[in-house]
């Protein structure tokens, strides 16, 4: 691979430049900050940078985003500490989904085959009472089918079939999900 000829392509974080320095500089570090536990005020935030957000949103101290304006999250959702949201591509989280701390969420890959090591995004999408415990990684172009859960440090790659829980790296279901 030659990264002296990486090139961005077509892509485009998708913001305006000003408004990608604002969240750097202020914005990333109000959410991310452990000195403002308050849930509702890293809400605003996001909001003020063009995330949609639904009610009952808990955002734990230590939460990355990397694109507000990319970012979609549904009603009664809970973000873990140290969780990141590396969204190149669009993060779609659905009601009722957890993220438990440290989960990952990348939305971006490079072409191994290409000589140039080009960008891949893709979105991710979590459906309705999904649960992503702890340390899990959840890869480009993934979508969490309703009702699964994505177990301890477990990591995927592929989409996930609803109302299933999976384990390990990489991530295959053990059992039928019941609730």
């Amino acid at each position: 691979m030659r990264l002296d000829n990486y090139k961005l392509s077509k892509y485009t974080p998708g913001a305006p430049y000003l408004q990608q320095l604002l969240w750097y500089f202020l914005g990333s570090p109000l959410v991310e900050s452990y000195l403002l536990p308050i849930s509702s005020v890293k809400i605003a935030v996001l909001r003020i940078f063009g995330a949609n957000i639904g009610t009952g949103v808990r955002i734990k101290p230590g939460v990355r985003i990397k694109f507000p304006w990319r970012l979609s999250i549904g009603n009664y959702v809970w973000i873990g500490e140290n969780t990141w949201i590396d969204n190149l591509a669009p993060v779609v989280i659905k009601d009722h989904v957890c993220l438990s701390q440290g989960v990952y969420l990348c939305t971006g890959n490079h072409d191994w085959n290409h000589l140039d090591f080009q960008l891949i995004p893709a979105p991710i999408h979590i459906e309705e009472s999904s649960w992503i415990a702890a340390k899990s990684v959840i890869g480009p172009g993934v979508t969490i089918g309703q009702g699964a859960v994505l177990t301890l440090g477990s990591v995927t790659g592929k989409s996930l079939e609803s109302m299933m829980i999976y384990a390990g790296n990489p991530a295959q279901p053990i059992k039928k999900r019941k609730i």
